[in-house]
């Protein structure tokens, strides 16, 4: 992993981003996006002050859902922190994989008005462009000139690390020398906050929005929606080598399984969780004892947060209370498909500097959430391994293992 872009409610780049992590502040707050008066949740954790004209200009910002032009500004960082050339002999050789779970949901809703209050006529010619959840993976593309492998995820919350997992694996298999990999997600929307909010899902906690997110703690209500993007540059070992790169961190690991029980909910057994851990870490031939530090999917629900404790349990045994484990989505809320991008981003900096973000506002630990989940402040520690957990709607799972790189 030679390049990390970040895009978040916590900053428009990777180090103001990893920065706010480590200093435990907070993403949330009230919706601006649109007026949330009505709504039982009105909070959400949202990308602030970017403008998309000084991004891709005047006329392409129209053409582009935000979750796409989340991707773009991600990917720029990435592919600019692994210091990258595209070039006519390479560009075959580097291919893009970016995961979303819902795609251009603003964009839906936008046309949609425009069809009911003005006819057919008045729908975008770019609406489809700027709707179909590949388009990020699209206009990366064509933005940075790669024509290697071209794909995209939509795994619901788990699209993210799925992306970056299979693109771990082309990269494994030979088709590719490079990948620029992750998730980005745009749905703080109406109809996507309206529609969580109907499942009760939502954290209503709308007078301490800073507080609502607050994963394993007994007082959690559900999660807080967020939007951004995490972008991983991908590079088989000895091509990053050959050219000089810093490696911040090697993913050596890849697993994925289904729940095959509900569409929203997990197992009670944990079943689904245990077997993509045990996954993973068969793929990267690694004992559980060696895991120091696990970011972990922990929404801030009632029953992932104690499903997921009780899935690191099975899987690690007496190690699982030896283990630092976090969910940094305490900060940045939840960002659906775009999750498990950021997280593996922000687990390849833990690595890098050796430091472990906190889990914010947990207070009143949950009696059945008993591990350590680092509350609070961030900690120095030394992380040789990283477990990083995505689940998702549907009954998807995906778990990645980065390692400490040293040569």
């Amino acid at each position: 992993m030679t390049g990390v872009g970040l895009v978040s409610a916590l900053g428009l780049d990777t180090d103001t981003t990893w920065r706010s992590l480590l200093q435990g502040k907070s993403g949330v707050g009230p919706i601006t996006h649109f007026d949330a008066a009505d709504f039982s949740a009105r909070i959400a954790a949202e990308v602030k002050n970017l403008d998309p004209v000084a991004y891709v200009g005047v006329k392409d910002a129209r053409k582009m859902d935000l979750f796409i032009l989340y991707a773009i500004v991600a990917s720029d960082i990435a592919f600019s922190s692994a210091s990258l050339r595209v070039t006519k002999e390479n560009a075959e050789h580097i291919g893009v994989y970016i995961g979303s779970g819902i795609g251009g949901f603003g964009t839906i809703e936008k046309q949609h008005t425009n069809y009911l209050n003005k006819g057919p006529r008045r729908i975008s010619p770019f609406f489809i462009p700027a709707t179909i959840g590949n388009l990020a993976t699209g206009q990366v593309s064509i933005r940075l000139g790669t024509t290697g492998p071209n794909s995209a995820t939509c795994t619901a919350c788990s699209a993210g690390s799925h992306a970056i997992g299979d693109s771990f694996k082309i990269i494994e298999r030979g088709a590719a020398d490079v990948m620029i990999a992750g998730g980005s997600e745009a749905a703080i929307t109406p109809m996507g906050v309206g529609g969580f909010a109907a499942m009760r899902a939502l954290s209503t906690r709308n007078e301490e929005p800073e507080k609502a997110s607050r994963p394993f703690d007994r007082d959690r209500d559900g999660f807080v929606i967020g939007e951004g993007a995490g972008i991983v540059v991908l590079e088989e070992l000895e091509h990053a080598l050959g050219r000089g790169a810093s490696i911040s961190a090697e993913i050596v690991g890849y697993g994925m399984s289904g729940d095959a029980f509900h569409i929203t909910a997990p197992p009670e057994d944990a079943s689904g969780a245990v077997r993509a851990m045990r996954a993973t870490l068969k793929d990267a031939g690694v004992d559980p004892t060696e895991v120091d530090y696990i970011n972990a999917h922990g929404t801030s629900t009632p029953a992932n947060d104690r499903i997921e404790t009780k899935a690191i349990k099975a899987v690690f045994a007496e190690h699982a209370y030896k283990l630092a484990i976090s969910s940094t989505k305490s900060m940045t809320g939840h960002l659906l498909g775009a999750a498990g991008g950021l997280e593996a981003g922000v687990s390849a900096l833990a690595i890098r500097d050796q430091e472990i973000p906190p889990t914010i506002n947990l207070e009143n630990p949950d009696p059945e959430c008993d591990l350590d989940y680092v509350p609070n402040q961030s900690r120095k520690a030394e992380i040789r391994y990283v477990l990083s957990n995505s689940f998702g709607f549907g009954g998807t799972n995906a778990c990645l293992l980065l390692k400490r790189y040293q040569d």
